[in-house]
């Protein structure tokens, strides 16, 4: 019995027993496993549009850049616009400057838009024959080439993928990128542009002088007669009204009046000293008493004709021929400061004629290169890649939302 004990304590216990509803589920989900991946049509048509979409167009653009882009040199080039510092004078008489040479920013921005106009490419292209130095290379090149035919339109538009301009607004700097088939070109191409440059500042100085001259004469010449005209004015008032000066004029009776009341004045005293020392009937004091009211019948007289009516031959009054004269006097005096002015101003615009007010300052020489440095291959191999995957990555994604959802 001691033996068994053990053998008992050793034995395997019995195992407890599984329902059947627990037995068949833990069945079925042994059934569920995934099974091995397999790839199915959906997939190969995946791989199929990856290498249609992107791996084909980026091995073209690979393939082409290497074999059949001809390499393009760039000649550099910096300028900007600089105009000539002006005085504090010509800016007292009314800013001059601003008649004469403009904004530097302004010309700028025409010197930005010239350098992409057709004016341009027809100047360099009378010394440059750009169709056939771009078109050397065409139909082997036709990404960067251009055909033989082309019009000055189509120069034109090519010129704009060949050359690059920066234009900086804030500081004025223009910098122009020439691109061509060799280095020399670029460079004299570049070149060429910048002299047609110059040549349009230098009509612009020209046209600048041409019209402040032009202006300032015209300005000389109607100072001129508004001033012979203010001047006949005052001359026929003077002839009607036979008073040179009317001012003058009231002032010399207005010394007559102060005269009049200082006599006034003079015989009131003597009258009262007179007064004082004789009697009542004495003909002195008669005689004080008529040069007294005689004295007073003048000033009341003086002071009438100041208001009268027929001061001249044409009955003027005082203050209407005072407030007629006055009006002429004003513009007389306007008309003259005017005219001093404009001669002024003629003086300045003969004196700016005579120097370039506005002019091109290169800073940055046109470069000659020693390599080619486009195409740029790489970057547009990744450039292609880029796009290629994005539009691929769209259309998968477009693709599984609608199978998905159908």
């Amino acid at each position: 019995m001691a033996k068994d004990a053990p053998e008992a304590e050793n034995a395997p216990s019995p195992k407890p027993k599984v329902p059947a509803s627990t037995s068949k589920q833990g069945d079925m989900r042994v059934g569920r496993m995934a099974g091995r991946a397999r790839v199915r049509r959906r997939h190969r048509g995946l791989v199929l549009s990856l290498i249609l979409l992107v791996l084909l167009p980026v091995g073209l653009s690979a393939a082409y850049l290497w074999t059949l882009a001809e390499d393009q040199y760039a000649s550099t080039a910096g300028f900007t616009i600089r105009q000539e510092e002006t005085g504090a004078a010509s800016q007292i008489l009314g800013g001059l400057s601003q008649l004469v040479g403009g904004g530097s920013g302004g010309n700028s921005d025409l010197l930005f838009e010239f350098i992409q106009s057709q004016v341009v490419v027809e100047a360099v292209n009378d010394h440059i024959d750009l169709v056939a130095h771009y078109s050397a290379t065409w139909p082997r090149d036709p990404v960067f080439s251009i055909w033989p035919t082309a019009t000055i339109e189509d120069l034109l538009w090519f010129w704009k993928r060949m050359v690059r301009i920066t234009f900086d607004k804030s500081s004025g700097l223009i910098m122009i990128e020439v691109r061509a088939r060799d280095a020399a070109t670029a460079q004299e191409i570049a070149r060429r542009i910048v002299a047609e440059s110059e040549q349009m500042i230098n009509l612009l100085n020209e046209t600048a002088r041409r019209d402040s001259m032009a202006n300032a004469q015209t300005d000389l010449a109607e100072a001129l007669e508004r001033l012979r005209a203010a001047r006949e004015a005052v001359a026929a008032f003077r002839a009607r009204t036979q008073i040179i000066d009317p001012t003058a004029d009231i002032q010399g009776r207005m010394g007559v009046l102060n005269n009049l009341q200082q006599q006034l004045a003079q015989a009131l005293v003597d009258y009262d000293l007179l007064f004082q020392t004789v009697d009542t009937n004495d003909p002195r004091v008669r005689q004080a008493e008529r040069r007294i009211s005689v004295i007073r019948d003048r000033i009341v007289e003086e002071r009438r004709s100041f208001a009268a009516q027929d001061v001249t031959v044409d009955g003027t009054d005082y203050p209407s021929l005072l407030a007629q004269y006055e009006s002429l006097r004003v513009d007389q005096e306007f008309t003259e400061e005017n005219y001093r002015a404009a001669l002024t101003a003629l003086e300045a615009a003969r004196s700016n004629a005579e120097r370039q007010q506005i002019y091109l300052a290169t800073f940055v020489r046109p470069t000659l290169a020693q390599r080619a440095n486009y195409p740029r291959r790489v970057l547009l191999v990744g450039l292609t890649a880029f796009f290629a995957m994005m539009i691929w990555s769209v259309l998968a994604l477009v693709y599984y939302s609608l199978r998905d959802r159908g």
